[in-house]
C-alpha cells in the first residue's frame, strides 16, 4: 500500500486543522502507518472563497459524488456539521466501501446507532473521537480502557462556552449578558449561541458518552436539559459563599442497570477538581467500578486541537487497514434503555427563596420540607439591606429529584414565598 486517500467533507475550522497536519506532519505519519496519507478531495460550498490555508483547485469540489464515489478514495473524513446531508454522505461513502471518521456529534448522538449498524454491515470503521471534547482523548477510553470496568457515572464539563462564561461572572463578577457578548467577540461564541448556552451542545456529547460508558441505547431525548440563561451574578455570589463554583456539567448516572442523564447548572465543590476546570477547557470525569475516579481534562474545541483528534481517529482507520481488521473491532450490543423516573434521581441540592419578612415564615419554609421528606443541612438568612423582602439559602441533605420539584411546587403556593429564585444540584 503505497497511499491512502483521503476525501474530506468540509474545510471549516476543522478541517483546515485536519489539512494542515497531514500535510506538516506526513513523515510523522508515514512513520506510524507505514504509508503517505493524501487529501485527494475536499468538499467546499464556495470555491472561490478565501481560506487560511493553501489548497489546489483541482482538489476542491462542491459536488459530494466525487468523494462518494471514487473508488481511490478508502477513508472519508466528515467536518461539516449539520445532520440530514452529513448522514445521507456518510450512508453512501460506507454503502461504498469507505471508511469512516467524523467529529459530528449532532450526527452521532441522534443517528449514531444507524450509522454504524451500516458500517458493520459494510465491515466499515467508524471512528467519532472528536465529536465530544474537542482534543480530549474520552471516547476511545470508554470503549477500550474501561472495557473490562462498570462505569457507574460520567460528569464533566463538556461545553467550553459555558465554561468560559462561567468563569468569567465567577473571577470578575460579571452578569452573563455582558460575558456573553465579550465570548462572542473573542470567538468562543456563536452569533446564535443558543444551542450552547442553552445546554443543548452538551447534550448530544452526554448522549453520546453514556451510550458508549453503559452500553444502552440512550438517546439525545433521554436527556434532561437546562443551560445557564438564568444564572444570576447573586447565585454565582452566594455559591462561592458556601464554597461552591457553579459549572454546567452533563451527568450520566446508572446505578443496577437504572440510567439517568441530565445536563444542568451545578455547584460543585471547590475541592472537586472540575470546580478548578476553568475558560474554554473542558474535564470528563469517570467513576469506575474497579478503577475509581479518573479525569480527562484539556482543550474542548477549536482548529487544531480538534484536528488532532481527527487525525489520530484516521491513523487508527490507517492501522486496521494496513492489518486487515478494519470492521472487525468488538462491537458490543447496545442494551435497551432503562431510565430512572424523579423518585429514583438523587443529589444534595441548593435552595434560594425570596420570602416577606413576618414572623413565622422560617418555620413554615422548614415545615414544607420535612413534609416532602426532606432533610435541611443548614439554612442561611442573608442580611435584608434595602430589600423589600428577606432572602433564604437552604441547602439539602441527599433527596430525591421528585422530592425537591414538589417542595418547589408547595412554596410557589405559599403567600409568604414571593419567588423561588434559584435550584441548584450540588456536588461534592
Amino acid at each position: 500500500m503505497e497511499k491512502i486517500k483521503v476525501g474530506l467533507l468540509g474545510l471549516g475550522t476543522v478541517g483546515t486543522g485536519v489539512v494542515r497536519i497531514i500535510e506538516r506532519h506526513q513523515d510523522d505519519l508515514q512513520r506510524q502507518i507505514g504509508c503517505q496519507i493524501e487529501v485527494a478531495k475536499i468538499l467546499v460550498k464556495n470555491i472561490e472563497k478565501d481560506r487560511t490555508v493553501e489548497v489546489s483547485k483541482d482538489r476542491i469540489t462542491t459536488d459530494p459524488d466525487e468523494i462518494i464515489y471514487d473508488d481511490e478514495i478508502q477513508i472519508v473524513i466528515e467536518v461539516m456539521g449539520g445532520i440530514e446531508e452529513a448522514r445521507d454522505y456518510i450512508l453512501r461513502s460506507l454503502d461504498q466501501g469507505k471508511h469512516i471518521v467524523t467529529a459530528n456529534k449532532n450526527l452521532m448522538a441522534t443517528h449514531g446507532r444507524e450509522i454504524i449498524k451500516k458500517a458493520d454491515e459494510k465491515k466499515c470503521d467508524v471512528f467519532y473521537e472528536a465529536s465530544v471534547a474537542g482534543g480530549i482523548p474520552i471516547i476511545r477510553p470508554l470503549v477500550e480502557s474501561f472495557s473490562s470496568d462498570r462505569i457507574h457515572k460520567i460528569m464533566g464539563i463538556i461545553n467550553g462556552t459555558t465554561n468560559f462564561i462561567l468563569t468569567k461572572m465567577s473571577e470578575e463578577g460579571v452578569l452573563f449578558e455582558d460575558v456573553l457578548k465579550e465570548a462572542q467577540a473573542l470567538g468562543y461564541a456563536e452569533a446564535d449561541p443558543t444551542a450552547d448556552v442553552g445546554g443543548l451542545d452538551a447534550a448530544y456529547k452526554i448522549a453520546i458518552l453514556a451510550t458508549l460508558g453503559f452500553h444502552a441505547d440512550v438517546d439525545i431525548n433521554d436527556v434532561s436539559v437546562e443551560g445557564i440563561t438564568k444564572i444570576s451574578k447573586q447565585d454565582v455570589q452566594y455559591a462561592k459563599q458556601l464554597g461552591y463554583e457553579i459549572k454546567l456539567l452533563g451527568i450520566a448516572e446508572r446505578d443496577d442497570e437504572r440510567i439517568s442523564l441530565s445536563v444542568q447548572p451545578t455547584m460543585v465543590k471547590k475541592s472537586h477538581m472540575l470546580a478548578s476546570v476553568q475558560g474554554a477547557y473542558n474535564a470528563v470525569y469517570v467513576y469506575g467500578e474497579a478503577v475509581g475516579e479518573t479525569m480527562f481534562y484539556g482543550p474542548g474545541a477549536g482548529e487544531m486541537p480538534t484536528a488532532t483528534s481527527v487525525v489520530a481517529d484516521l491513523v487508527a482507520v490507517a492501522k486496521d487497514m494496513k492489518l486487515g481488521v478494519n470492521g472487525l473491532r468488538e462491537s458490543r450490543k447496545l442494551s435497551e434503555k432503562n431510565m430512572k423516573s424523579e423518585n429514583e434521581i438523587f443529589s444534595k441540592y441548593f435552595v434560594l427563596v425570596h420570602v416577606e419578612d413576618e414572623v413565622g415564615v422560617m418555620a413554615q419554609i422548614a415545615q414544607q420540607f420535612a413534609s416532602c421528606g426532606i432533610s435541611i443541612d443548614a439554612v442561611i438568612q442573608q442580611p435584608k439591606n434595602d430589600k423589600t423582602f428577606t432572602e433564604i439559602m437552604i441547602t439539602t441533605y441527599l433527596t430525591s429529584k421528585a422530592n425537591i420539584n414538589q417542595v418547589i411546587r408547595n412554596f410557589n403556593m405559599m403567600k409568604a414565598v414571593r419567588k423561588v429564585a434559584s435550584v441548584y444540584r450540588m456536588e461534592d
